[in-house]
């Protein structure tokens, strides 16, 4: 079997695990167990986001690993990211460092900004915060500058890279055009996303499926098998927003697509892989 880096390199210099640990929606009382469960077998990625509201018990976790001496802090990756509410400047330092406090760190290693959407904070909520039921929108706040503070906190030491997430391609490219720090760059379908170069962070509690999703690195998909996959494109967003609440999402398809008739192709297509490879039955 060909040789395959487990990571990307970034334009720090810095390595990132191509796979990592997801915690986005992770019931409370589990999530520390889990860190821990994914240290244990493999895992070097964790990632998170102040709008999770979880990073006191990954912090609790990964102090207790590093304090048993399993783990030292230059050998795990962890990823957190700004709430829409910190896109101004003076800002993002002060998410920055209420993420820190609770993951009982003085660094993280990627700092991205979590969405394009900018909020006015109310109440608390800085994520997706709402009067008279809508949704309170800053409209005075510029990504250009949300950048120039996450410049700052690589200045200050608080982050090794930063980068974006969810913004689209114009978006990125007017970041990129004015930015001082430029933007860092299933089983089955877990390996195909990594042959790809494509870092897939995958969300689990359950100890046997965190081990199984790191079990990705002892066979390759042949071409005509990636050739496969691909074919499944239908160039669509499968999960969207639905604007009431964090936790709602609704799929989202194309008129003529139908989400049963999309999932049979993925079952059909793994049931065909399996004879030549292990196949995960996807789980929380």
């Amino acid at each position: 079997m060909a040789s395959f880096p487990h990571y990307v390199k970034l334009n720090n210099g810095a390595h990132m695990p191509l796979i990592g640990l997801g915690t986005f929606q992770a019931k409370a009382g589990e999530l520390e167990a889990a860190v821990k469960t994914a240290i244990e077998y493999g895992y070097r990625h964790i990632d998170t986001a102040w709008a999770y509201m979880n990073e006191k018990d990954i912090g609790n976790a990964l102090k207790m690993v590093i304090d048993a001496g399993k783990l030292r802090r230059e050998d795990i990756f962890v990823v957190s990211k700004l709430p829409n509410g910190g896109h101004h400047r003076d800002k993002v330092l002060h998410y920055l460092q209420q993420s820190l406090d609770d993951l009982q760190l003085s660094y993280v290693d990627l700092y991205l900004v979590h969405s394009p959407l900018s909020v006015v904070p109310t109440d608390g909520d800085a994520v997706f915060p709402r009067k008279d039921g809508k949704l309170v929108i800053d409209y005075e706040a510029d990504l250009v500058d949300t950048w120039k503070g996450m410049e700052d906190a690589v200045d200050a030491g608080m982050t090794k890279a930063i980068g974006l997430s969810n913004f689209n391609s114009e978006q990125i490219k007017r970041i990129y055009e004015n930015a001082r720090i430029k933007p860092a760059n299933l089983q089955i379908l877990l390996r195909w996303l990594i042959q790809r170069g494509i870092i897939v962070i995958p969300k689990s509690s359950k100890p046997i499926r965190i081990k199984e999703n790191f079990e990705i690195f002892d066979f390759n998909l042949s071409e005509e098998e990636v050739n496969q996959i691909n074919a499944l494109d239908k160039n669509i967003r499968l999960f969207k927003y639905d604007g009431k609440v964090t936790s709602n999402y609704v799929l989202s398809l194309p008129r003529g697509i139908e989400p049963l008739s999309l999932a049979l192709q993925i079952h059909r297509l793994t049931a065909v892989l399996a004879g030549s490879m292990k196949v995960v039955n996807r789980g929380n």
